[in-house]
């Protein structure tokens, strides 16, 4: 049975949840599910905006059908060849067999590595600005490179002003019967999720991004389509800015987010003491145990925070493992513009403070503190002093508060 939404009076959500997924592309938790969009353009002639992933295959066909209601489908415009969003083309095709298929050069290059040459009947290839009319629509194509696939395009549509903009402004979580954004508590309830979205899959690419916001400028945009999550008719301009400040690497909240790795207790007693003094101070912490803490999470709350510290304890000569892990994965999403500070433990030789700061060292515009505090098997009372001194670093670098900031 068909599940079905209008987005306009001509446009139609086609797409499904899935609740059933526990890893999203195998490496992200979606405790709450994840959404695959795809919209239904019933115009003179007919298009599909994208696919979905083969888990919701059979109500994704069963939509279209009705949607259709006995027409043909006459165009399938792909924006982003992953295959939660192009696993379920080859049934379409078998489907509706003469439909046209509008995407990019690079696009069709990758329908042939998915599914085999000739799989294809009828191609339409767009480039930067070309434009196809539907009849009473006019959608024009705009190359979205490396956000976050090299293939990746969006489209808008200049009559009713939405963009369907692929995988940006997607976020994490089923829709649960909710299509818009303004439907929701989206900022108290979603926002979370869509950060971590966008810094986990998009993040690395914040130059691309800055790209197509600036495209994105140049047209009015009543309606945001992604192919994830929420659609957007209200409020666009504020999940906008998060997008601008996210993709500028911009932190959120003025604070110290404190990772631990520890074995025994004795380097998480370190970061809880330093979280303590910080608090003392007036500073906003937030504190995670990187060997219980999804990676992604703590991701997510590096580009949240304007401060970072990393406490480790010594593990084989080198960084504790989940740490280790933690430190490479923000390298390689690529974080630029925090502070950084590290708490480094070890019985015999400490050498993680020193293997910690090489990774974070190799990225952009990262103010590292000099003061590493070394513990060795566990903090002494004379080393409160090193923890009030690095809590001190720390409140000095913090910008001072605008009178709009201090509480009565």
């Amino acid at each position: 049975m068909y599940c079905t939404r209008k987005v306009t009076d001509d446009l139609l959500w086609v797409g499904a949840d899935d609740r059933r997924l526990a890893m999203f592309e195998g490496v992200y938790s979606v405790p709450d599910g994840v959404s695959y969009n795809s919209y239904l353009l019933l115009d003179e002639k007919t298009v599909l905006f994208d696919t979905v992933d083969h888990a919701v295959e059979k109500v994704f066909l069963e939509n279209i059908e009705h949607g259709l209601d006995g027409r043909s489908l006459d165009y399938l415009v792909i924006h982003h060849m992953e295959p939660d969003h192009s696993a379920t083309m080859k049934a379409i095709l078998a489907i509706y067999p003469d439909v046209t298929v509008v995407c990019n050069k690079k696009i069709q290059g990758m329908i042939n590595q998915f599914f085999g040459e000739n799989v294809v009947k009828n191609y339409h290839l767009v480039g930067e600005g070309d434009t196809l009319e539907t009849g009473k629509h006019k959608l024009t194509f705009l190359m979205a490179p490396m956000v976050h696939w090299p293939e990746v395009m969006v489209s808008y549509d200049s009559v009713d002003k939405i963009l369907f903009s692929a995988d940006a402004f997607g976020t994490f979580g089923a829709l649960n019967g909710a299509l818009f954004a303004d439907e929701v508590d989206f900022f108290g309830d979603y926002l979370g999720e869509a950060r971590r979205y966008y810094t986990n899959i998009v993040g690395k690419y914040g130059t691309q991004v800055q790209a197509l916001l600036k495209k994105a400028a140049t047209v009015e945009i009543g309606m945001i389509c992604p192919l994830h999550g929420f659609v957007w008719r209200r409020n666009i301009g504020d999940y906008v800015e998060k997008y601008q400040q996210w993709s500028r690497y911009e932190p959120e909240v003025t604070g110290v987010m404190i990772a631990y790795a520890s074995v025994y207790g004795n380097t998480e007693n370190a970061a809880n003491i330093l979280a303590c003094k910080l608090r003392e101070k007036g500073i906003k912490t937030k504190v995670f145990d990187v060997s219980v803490t999804a990676s992604s999470e703590i991701v997510a709350a590096a580009f949240e925070y304007s401060h970072l510290v990393f406490a480790s304890t010594t593990y084989n000569a080198g960084i504790f493992i989940s740490m280790d892990e933690l430190l490479r994965d923000i390298s390689s999403h690529n974080l630029q513009n925090r502070t950084v500070a590290f708490i480094e433990n070890g019985s015999w030789a400490a050498t993680s403070g020193k293997l910690m700061r090489e990774i974070i060292g190799g990225l952009k515009n990262m103010n590292i503190l000099e003061s590493t505090v070394s513990i060795k098997s566990s903090l002494k009372e004379s080393q409160l002093s090193e923890i009030d001194a690095l809590a001190d670093a720390i409140a000095a670098t913090m910008p001072a508060p605008t009178p709009s900031s201090r509480r009565p």
